[in-house]
C-alpha cells in the first residue's frame, strides 16, 4: 500500500503518529479506489470511516439553500478526508465528491477508535490530528463563505 517505491501513502499523516503506532494505524487500512464523480459522503449521514488520499482530488461541499453545492475546499495526496468520526454524533458535517479517481487507504471508525482505546498514545495523536484537520476545514470553509456571502470589494481602498 504505497504510493511510490520511496513513499508511502500518508506519509506526512503518518508521521504525526507515534513511531510504534503507525503500523498498528496501517494494519487497519483497506486499499480502495474510487472513480471521478464519486459521491463519497453526504452532510448528516452517518459517519463510519475516514480515508488518506494516496492520490487524486476530492472536493469538499455544503449545501447552500436555493443555491446548492459550494466546494469548500479540495484536498489531495497525503490529506486526511474525515473527522467526524471521531466526534458524537459521528455525522458528516460537509459532502466530499471525487474530482478525479483517487486511491485511498479507507478506514473503519469503530476499528480504530476501538484500537485507540487499547493505545492511548495512538488515541491523543489521533484526536490531536484530527484537531488540526477541523481548525483547517474551519478556516478554509469560512474563507469559502466570506467569497461568497462578504460585501463586494470596490477595489483598493484610497
Amino acid at each position: 500500500m504505497t504510493t511510490s517505491p520511496d513513499r508511502p501513502c500518508g506519509a506526512r499523516l503518518l508521521a504525526a503518529l507515534p513511531a510504534g503506532e503507525r503500523e498498528s494505524l496501517s494494519s487497519l487500512a483497506r486499499n480502495v479506489v474510487l472513480p471521478a464523480g464519486t459521491r463519497i459522503f453526504e452532510e448528516g449521514e452517518e459517519a463510519d470511516r475516514f480515508w488518506i488520499l494516496c492520490s487524486g482530488t476530492v472536493a469538499l461541499d455544503i449545501e447552500i439553500p436555493g443555491r446548492g453545492r459550494a466546494v469548500v475546499e479540495t484536498i489531495g495526496a497525503d490529506g486526511l478526508l474525515g473527522w467526524s468520526w471521531l466526534c458524537p454524533p459521528r455525522q458528516w458535517h460537509l459532502g466530499a465528491e471525487t474530482r478525479d479517481a483517487v486511491r485511498a487507504w479507507e478506514f473503519d471508525a469503530t476499528a480504530v477508535r476501538t484500537l485507540c482505546a487499547e493505545r492511548p498514545a495512538l488515541g491523543l495523536a489521533l484526536v490531536t490530528l484530527v484537531a488540526e484537520t477541523i481548525g483547517e476545514r474551519l478556516r478554509a470553509t469560512r474563507t469559502r463563505l466570506l467569497d461568497l456571502y462578504g460585501p463586494p470589494t470596490n477595489g483598493p481602498a484610497s
